[in-house]
């Protein structure tokens, strides 16, 4: 049996139809363009009948997408195969999809149909799919709810009609992993000409299996899993394709199995996605997830900064992360702490060390999360916030859709007033360029994010960024019932944190020069 497991990634159909998720035509090439770069084996680019739109994104993928196939899903009825052939006829690889619900509560409250229809249907739709397409995926809807016996027979039928895949899909996410893993090994075992074809797995995560039932199918024979980036897709989402993908990788050696995918390119795949849905990652996300290579427990750091591999199974930079986060919180301990002051520019002797973690130890009973300018604080024996060096004395924006975004500033510092204007891609974006006009001081803004605070139309908006000058993370925060007027105050206050911070470092340089 082949050793390598296809990867069918529905992303762009399936995981399209998960709420919120929905995609336009440049969005979904961008995504089929990361997901051949993540080298996936199918990309199923969508349901051509199902609308103008989705046709027009399928047949553009099609002529669009080099080295993975690209399959076009369609009932087992012929006007969507023939849409579907329409669409996908001038890729290189082409591939229809078609299926047909197989579980008796399907014919009975969806289709209306007996199984001897449905046997037809089948049939009829594989031949004619076959005569169009010699690459031809014949999925059984809602087959860990169908009767095994049927099951069989309908595989059969297929197979001899020209299925050269055969998907037997968890549709509702209701099967346990055993009971999956048995439909792969009583299909094998019943069906003549099934080690002809290549059988699939496509998994929902009602009950959180997804991934585990989809290990099952490889397990007793699949060697192909339908899944998506981020693990969307219609109700709780599909298997996970990073999820299975790592599972693989990681454990090959005990599964016995390989994919084709290139694991750097995952992380960039989940951010892409992301921000082509507006669909977040929970933080705690195997892989992909902020957390995932995070860790604030003392215990934890002390083992990551002797060897990494005592609590990753996986490097970050296998899935394309750049490193993993020692995160500063109540749980750290003294050598993650030694090791942040280092990466700051601070070496701290031993009694040095421990004032400081008693005082770090202190804020971190207050706060979730202790950043880079509360640690400097505390260094130099003041913890809080600092006061503004520079102060927003007037805004004005002008910004539109004919309109270059420009933003003109007026500071104070001290006595002394600046003013001056940029352009940017957007008013925030104008903003912050004025800002690092006047200041002289450009930094690289790494988080912003924007929530009301109040209700109504005039509601007050929080703004929050993070900022890195010089290497360093300063964070600022601003209300205002204007966002642009909160976002250049937000970022002000990020940016005089750093400037307050670097004239106290000078001033203790220059006290420890004259010392010496």
């Amino acid at each position: 049996m082949e050793h390598r497991v296809h990867i069918f990634d529905t992303t762009l159909r399936d995981g399209e139809q998960s709420p919120g998720c929905s995609m336009n035509l440049e969005e979904k090439v961008r995504m089929a363009r990361q997901l051949e770069h993540l080298r996936v084996d199918v990309i199923e680019a969508g349901f051509p009948i199902a609308s103008a739109g989705d046709f027009e994104a399928v047949q553009f993928i099609a002529k669009t997408v080099e080295q993975s196939t690209v399959a076009a899903l369609a009932r087992a009825v012929k006007q969507d195969i023939d849409r579907a052939w329409e669409a996908i006829q001038y890729a290189k690889h082409p591939r229809i999809h078609t299926f047909i619900a197989t579980s008796d509560i399907h014919l009975k409250h969806k289709l209306k149909k007996t199984r001897e229809q449905v046997l037809t249907d089948t049939v009829t739709a594989v031949k004619y799919a076959k005569s169009l397409c010699d690459n031809v995926e014949f999925s059984c809807e809602d087959a860990s709810r169908s009767d095994i016996n049927f099951l069989c027979e309908l595989v059969a039928a297929a197979i001899d009609s020209g299925a050269v895949v055969i998907n037997l899909p968890d549709t509702v996410g209701y099967a346990l992993p055993e009971e999956y893993g048995a439909m792969f090994s009583e299909i094998r075992r019943r069906v003549p000409g099934v080690d002809n074809v290549i059988l699939s797995a496509h998994c929902h995560n009602d009950l959180g299996l997804a991934v585990a039932n989809s290990l099952a199918a490889v397990h007793n024979g699949a060697r192909q899993i339908e899944c998506t980036v981020n693990g969307i897709g219609e109700r709780a989402g599909n298997a996970s394709l990073e999820e299975i993908v790592m599972a693989i990788k990681t454990r090959g050696e005990k599964l016995g199995i390989e994919t084709n995918i290139d694991t750097h390119e995952i992380y960039k795949s989940s951010k892409l996605l992301s921000s082509l849905t507006g669909m977040l990652v929970q933080r705690n996300k195997a892989i992909v997830g902020a957390n995932a290579f995070a860790h604030e427990a003392g215990i934890h750091q002390d083992g990551m900064l002797k060897s990494p591999i005592t609590y990753e199974i996986m490097t970050p930079q296998s899935v394309g992360i750049k490193h993993s986060t020692l995160v500063l919180g109540k749980h750290s301990g003294r050598h993650a702490l030694k090791q942040r002051y280092a990466e700051l520019g601070y070496e701290l002797p031993a009694d040095e060390l421990d004032r400081a973690y008693q005082a770090f130890c202190t804020v971190a009973d207050k706060k979730k999360e202790i950043f880079d300018e509360d640690l400097i604080a505390i260094i130099e024996d003041r913890v809080g916030d600092v006061d503004d060096y520079y102060q927003l004395e007037t805004i004005q924006v002008s910004s539109g859709t004919n309109v270059r975004p420009t933003a003109t500033l007026e500071l104070r510092l001290g006595d002394q007033r600046f003013v001056d204007s940029a352009t940017g891609d957007g008013p925030v974006d104008a903003a912050y360029k004025t800002i690092e006009r006047i200041t002289g001081v450009t930094g690289k803004l790494t988080e912003y994010s924007i929530k009301s605070v109040s209700l109504g139309r005039d509601a007050i908006g929080e703004v929050f960024v993070r900022a890195e000058f010089n290497g360093v993370l300063y964070n600022g925060r601003a209300v205002s019932t204007d966002i642009i007027t909160g976002s250049a105050k937000a970022y002000l206050e990020a940016l005089n944190r750093f400037l307050v911070a670097s004239k106290r470092k000078k001033e203790a340089e220059q006290q420890t020069s004259v010392a010496v």
